[in-house]
């Protein structure tokens, strides 16, 4: 069996992390995550009683999960191997860490063995579209000033291949839905510092290990300038948050219907009549 690839440096991640910490951190995002993981929960019809978040940012959801009501409640460190036990839990959250995991469907295979049969599994992760603005900006300075490119901002997944993902660790009954949320700056350097602050910056292995000229990255900030900026002088930066929500199996667990299974018309639900395929094609053309 093979090992998948090593895309980021685990030790470089955890030392930015660490400093990321030290000075204060930015941790807007895992709050915001934290709200969206609470308003889902409400609206499942379960009552959860053992539940672990595996995360990068312990302070935030201690203070948001810790008193809601769980016999248990565990904070699991994103690392590659999990500490949790085996069908130890009904419910587990995996808060925006999977983007930087070497393996995510390794870690979702992990999440559903922690889960008892139909535990709920909710992760959320950044999305294909999250930087964009700061990518194509680096990629054009980049192209200016040296004639080549290299991996300044980690690749995130698109949500159609993210999806798939649940399926390949075995979840069942898997969702994958999505939104943007745009955050504000005074200018592309604000931004890159908040990255820091959140321990978010670049750690990928083919990464350049010298460092960031000055030249690119002010070129850089005035081409996102140029190009994003808005009539109030500030510039946006996407942050797409892709939610994934798998079940583990269960014998009695319901079950989607096969295609061609229903027993009986979208039309009659609807009332109205049902339209001949000729007539469907008239209609269309």
């Amino acid at each position: 069996m093979t090992s998948p690839p090593r895309l980021f440096d685990r030790d470089l991640l955890l030392r930015r992390r660490a400093r990321a910490r030290a000075q204060g951190g930015a941790d807007f995002l895992h709050k915001a995550v934290a709200v969206e993981m609470s308003e889902r929960l409400e609206e499942v019809n379960r009552t959860f009683r053992r539940a672990a978040v595996v995360t990068s940012n312990r302070a935030v959801w201690e203070k948001n999960f810790d008193s809601a009501g769980f016999d248990e409640f565990r904070i699991i460190d994103d690392d590659e191997v999990l500490g949790v036990d085996e069908a130890s839990c009904d419910l587990v959250i995996h808060a925006l860490a999977l983007h930087w995991a070497n393996d995510p469907v390794g870690q979702l295979v992990q999440a559903k063995r922690a889960l008892v049969p139909d535990g709920l599994l909710l992760a959320a992760m950044f999305g294909g579209e999250t930087l964009h603005e700061l990518r194509a900006c680096f990629a054009e300075a980049e192209i200016e000033i040296s004639g080549g490119l290299s991996p300044r901002v980690a690749p995130m997944g698109e949500i159609r291949d993210l999806g798939g993902l649940l399926q390949r660790a075995g979840l069942a009954l898997p969702v994958a839905d999505s939104h943007a949320l745009t955050v504000r700056y005074s200018s592309a350097l604000h931004l890159m510092r908040d990255l820091r602050a959140m321990g978010e910056t670049n750690v990928m292995f083919d990464r350049h290990r010298r460092p960031l000229r000055r030249s690119m990255l002010m070129r850089m900030a005035e081409i996102y300038a140029e190009r994003f900026g808005g009539e109030d002088g500030l510039i946006p930066a996407t942050f797409e948050l892709v939610y994934l929500t798998g079940w583990s199996p269960s014998p009695d667990q319901q079950k989607p219907l096969r295609p061609g299974s229903a027993a009986g018309r979208l039309a009659d639900a609807l009332g109205v009549p049902e339209l001949s395929a000729g007539e469907k094609a008239g209609k269309g053309s």
